[in-house]
């Protein structure tokens, strides 16, 4: 079993490497390999779409005279599925994807929208930075404001502030005592106000006796006379009773 596999070899003592003649290879040779499509394309001949992932039998070969920072890019061959016509597709290391050379157009351009949405990513990116740097240069600016001032407060300036505060309290404190004793009234002061309402009452009650009407003072006299008219007839009749029974 040994034999067959081929393990050991036998090289005889008079063997030579350098004498073997080496096979030169072309620089752009071919190699042929099955692979995939790696992006959606449509066929120009035919109008035959062919999506992401379909199998193909492929050859690929370096170009010459082309690299990107030093990365080789590389071609590759391959036919339509529908029309067998040959399409090439190539590398395109810069926007790390691929480009189709001759033969089929890419229907789907990743690079494009990727490039659209970076725009927008940056632009979120620069309002945030913006408004971070907005945000500190006010949290900056309170913080100056903030020892300035307290460079500019001083221990004699704080006590003769206090000083002042303790005037101004003692002094509001005494005009509110003086008010509160005006406010008061005491008894003698009651008793003036109460005779002093009481003629005050007299002299309403007399003007209002003033404006009054004439009649209501001749009815009254006029019932006093009928009064004492009555009064000394009846005194007169007795009188006369008496005088009769005598006779």
């Amino acid at each position: 079993m040994g034999e067959r596999k081929g393990l050991s070899k036998y090289y005889p003592p008079n063997f030579d490497p350098r004498k073997i003649p080496r096979i030169r290879k072309p620089k752009n040779q071919q190699k042929k390999f099955r692979s995939m499509v790696p992006l959606r394309i449509r066929c120009n001949t035919c109008g035959n779409y062919m999506s992401e992932g379909t199998k193909i039998n492929c050859r690929e070969e370096k170009v010459i005279g082309e690299t990107y920072l030093g990365i080789k890019i590389h071609r590759f061959y391959f036919k339509c599925s529908q029309c067998c016509a040959e399409l090439i597709l190539k590398t395109d290391s810069k926007n790390s994807s691929y480009v189709a050379e001759t033969g089929a157009t890419c229907v789907y351009d990743q690079h494009e929208e990727e490039k659209q949405a970076d725009v927008m990513s940056s632009l979120e990116k620069r309002t945030l930075v913006s408004k971070r740097e907005i945000d500190v240069m006010t949290t900056l600016d309170e913080m100056k404001s903030m020892k300035s001032r307290r460079v500019s407060v001083s221990v004699d300036s704080m006590l003769e502030a206090l000083s002042r505060r303790r005037k101004e309290e003692e002094e509001v404190a005494k005009e509110e005592d003086a008010a509160l004793i005006k406010s008061i009234r005491f008894g003698k002061q009651r008793r003036i106000v109460d005779e002093e309402t009481e003629e005050i009452k007299k002299g309403r009650m007399e003007a209002i006796d003033a404006k009054k009407p004439k009649t209501k003072k001749l009815a009254c006299i006029i019932t006093l006379k009928k009064k004492k008219t009555t009064s000394l007839g009846l005194a007169s009749l007795c009188d006369n009773y008496g005088a009769d029974e005598e006779d």
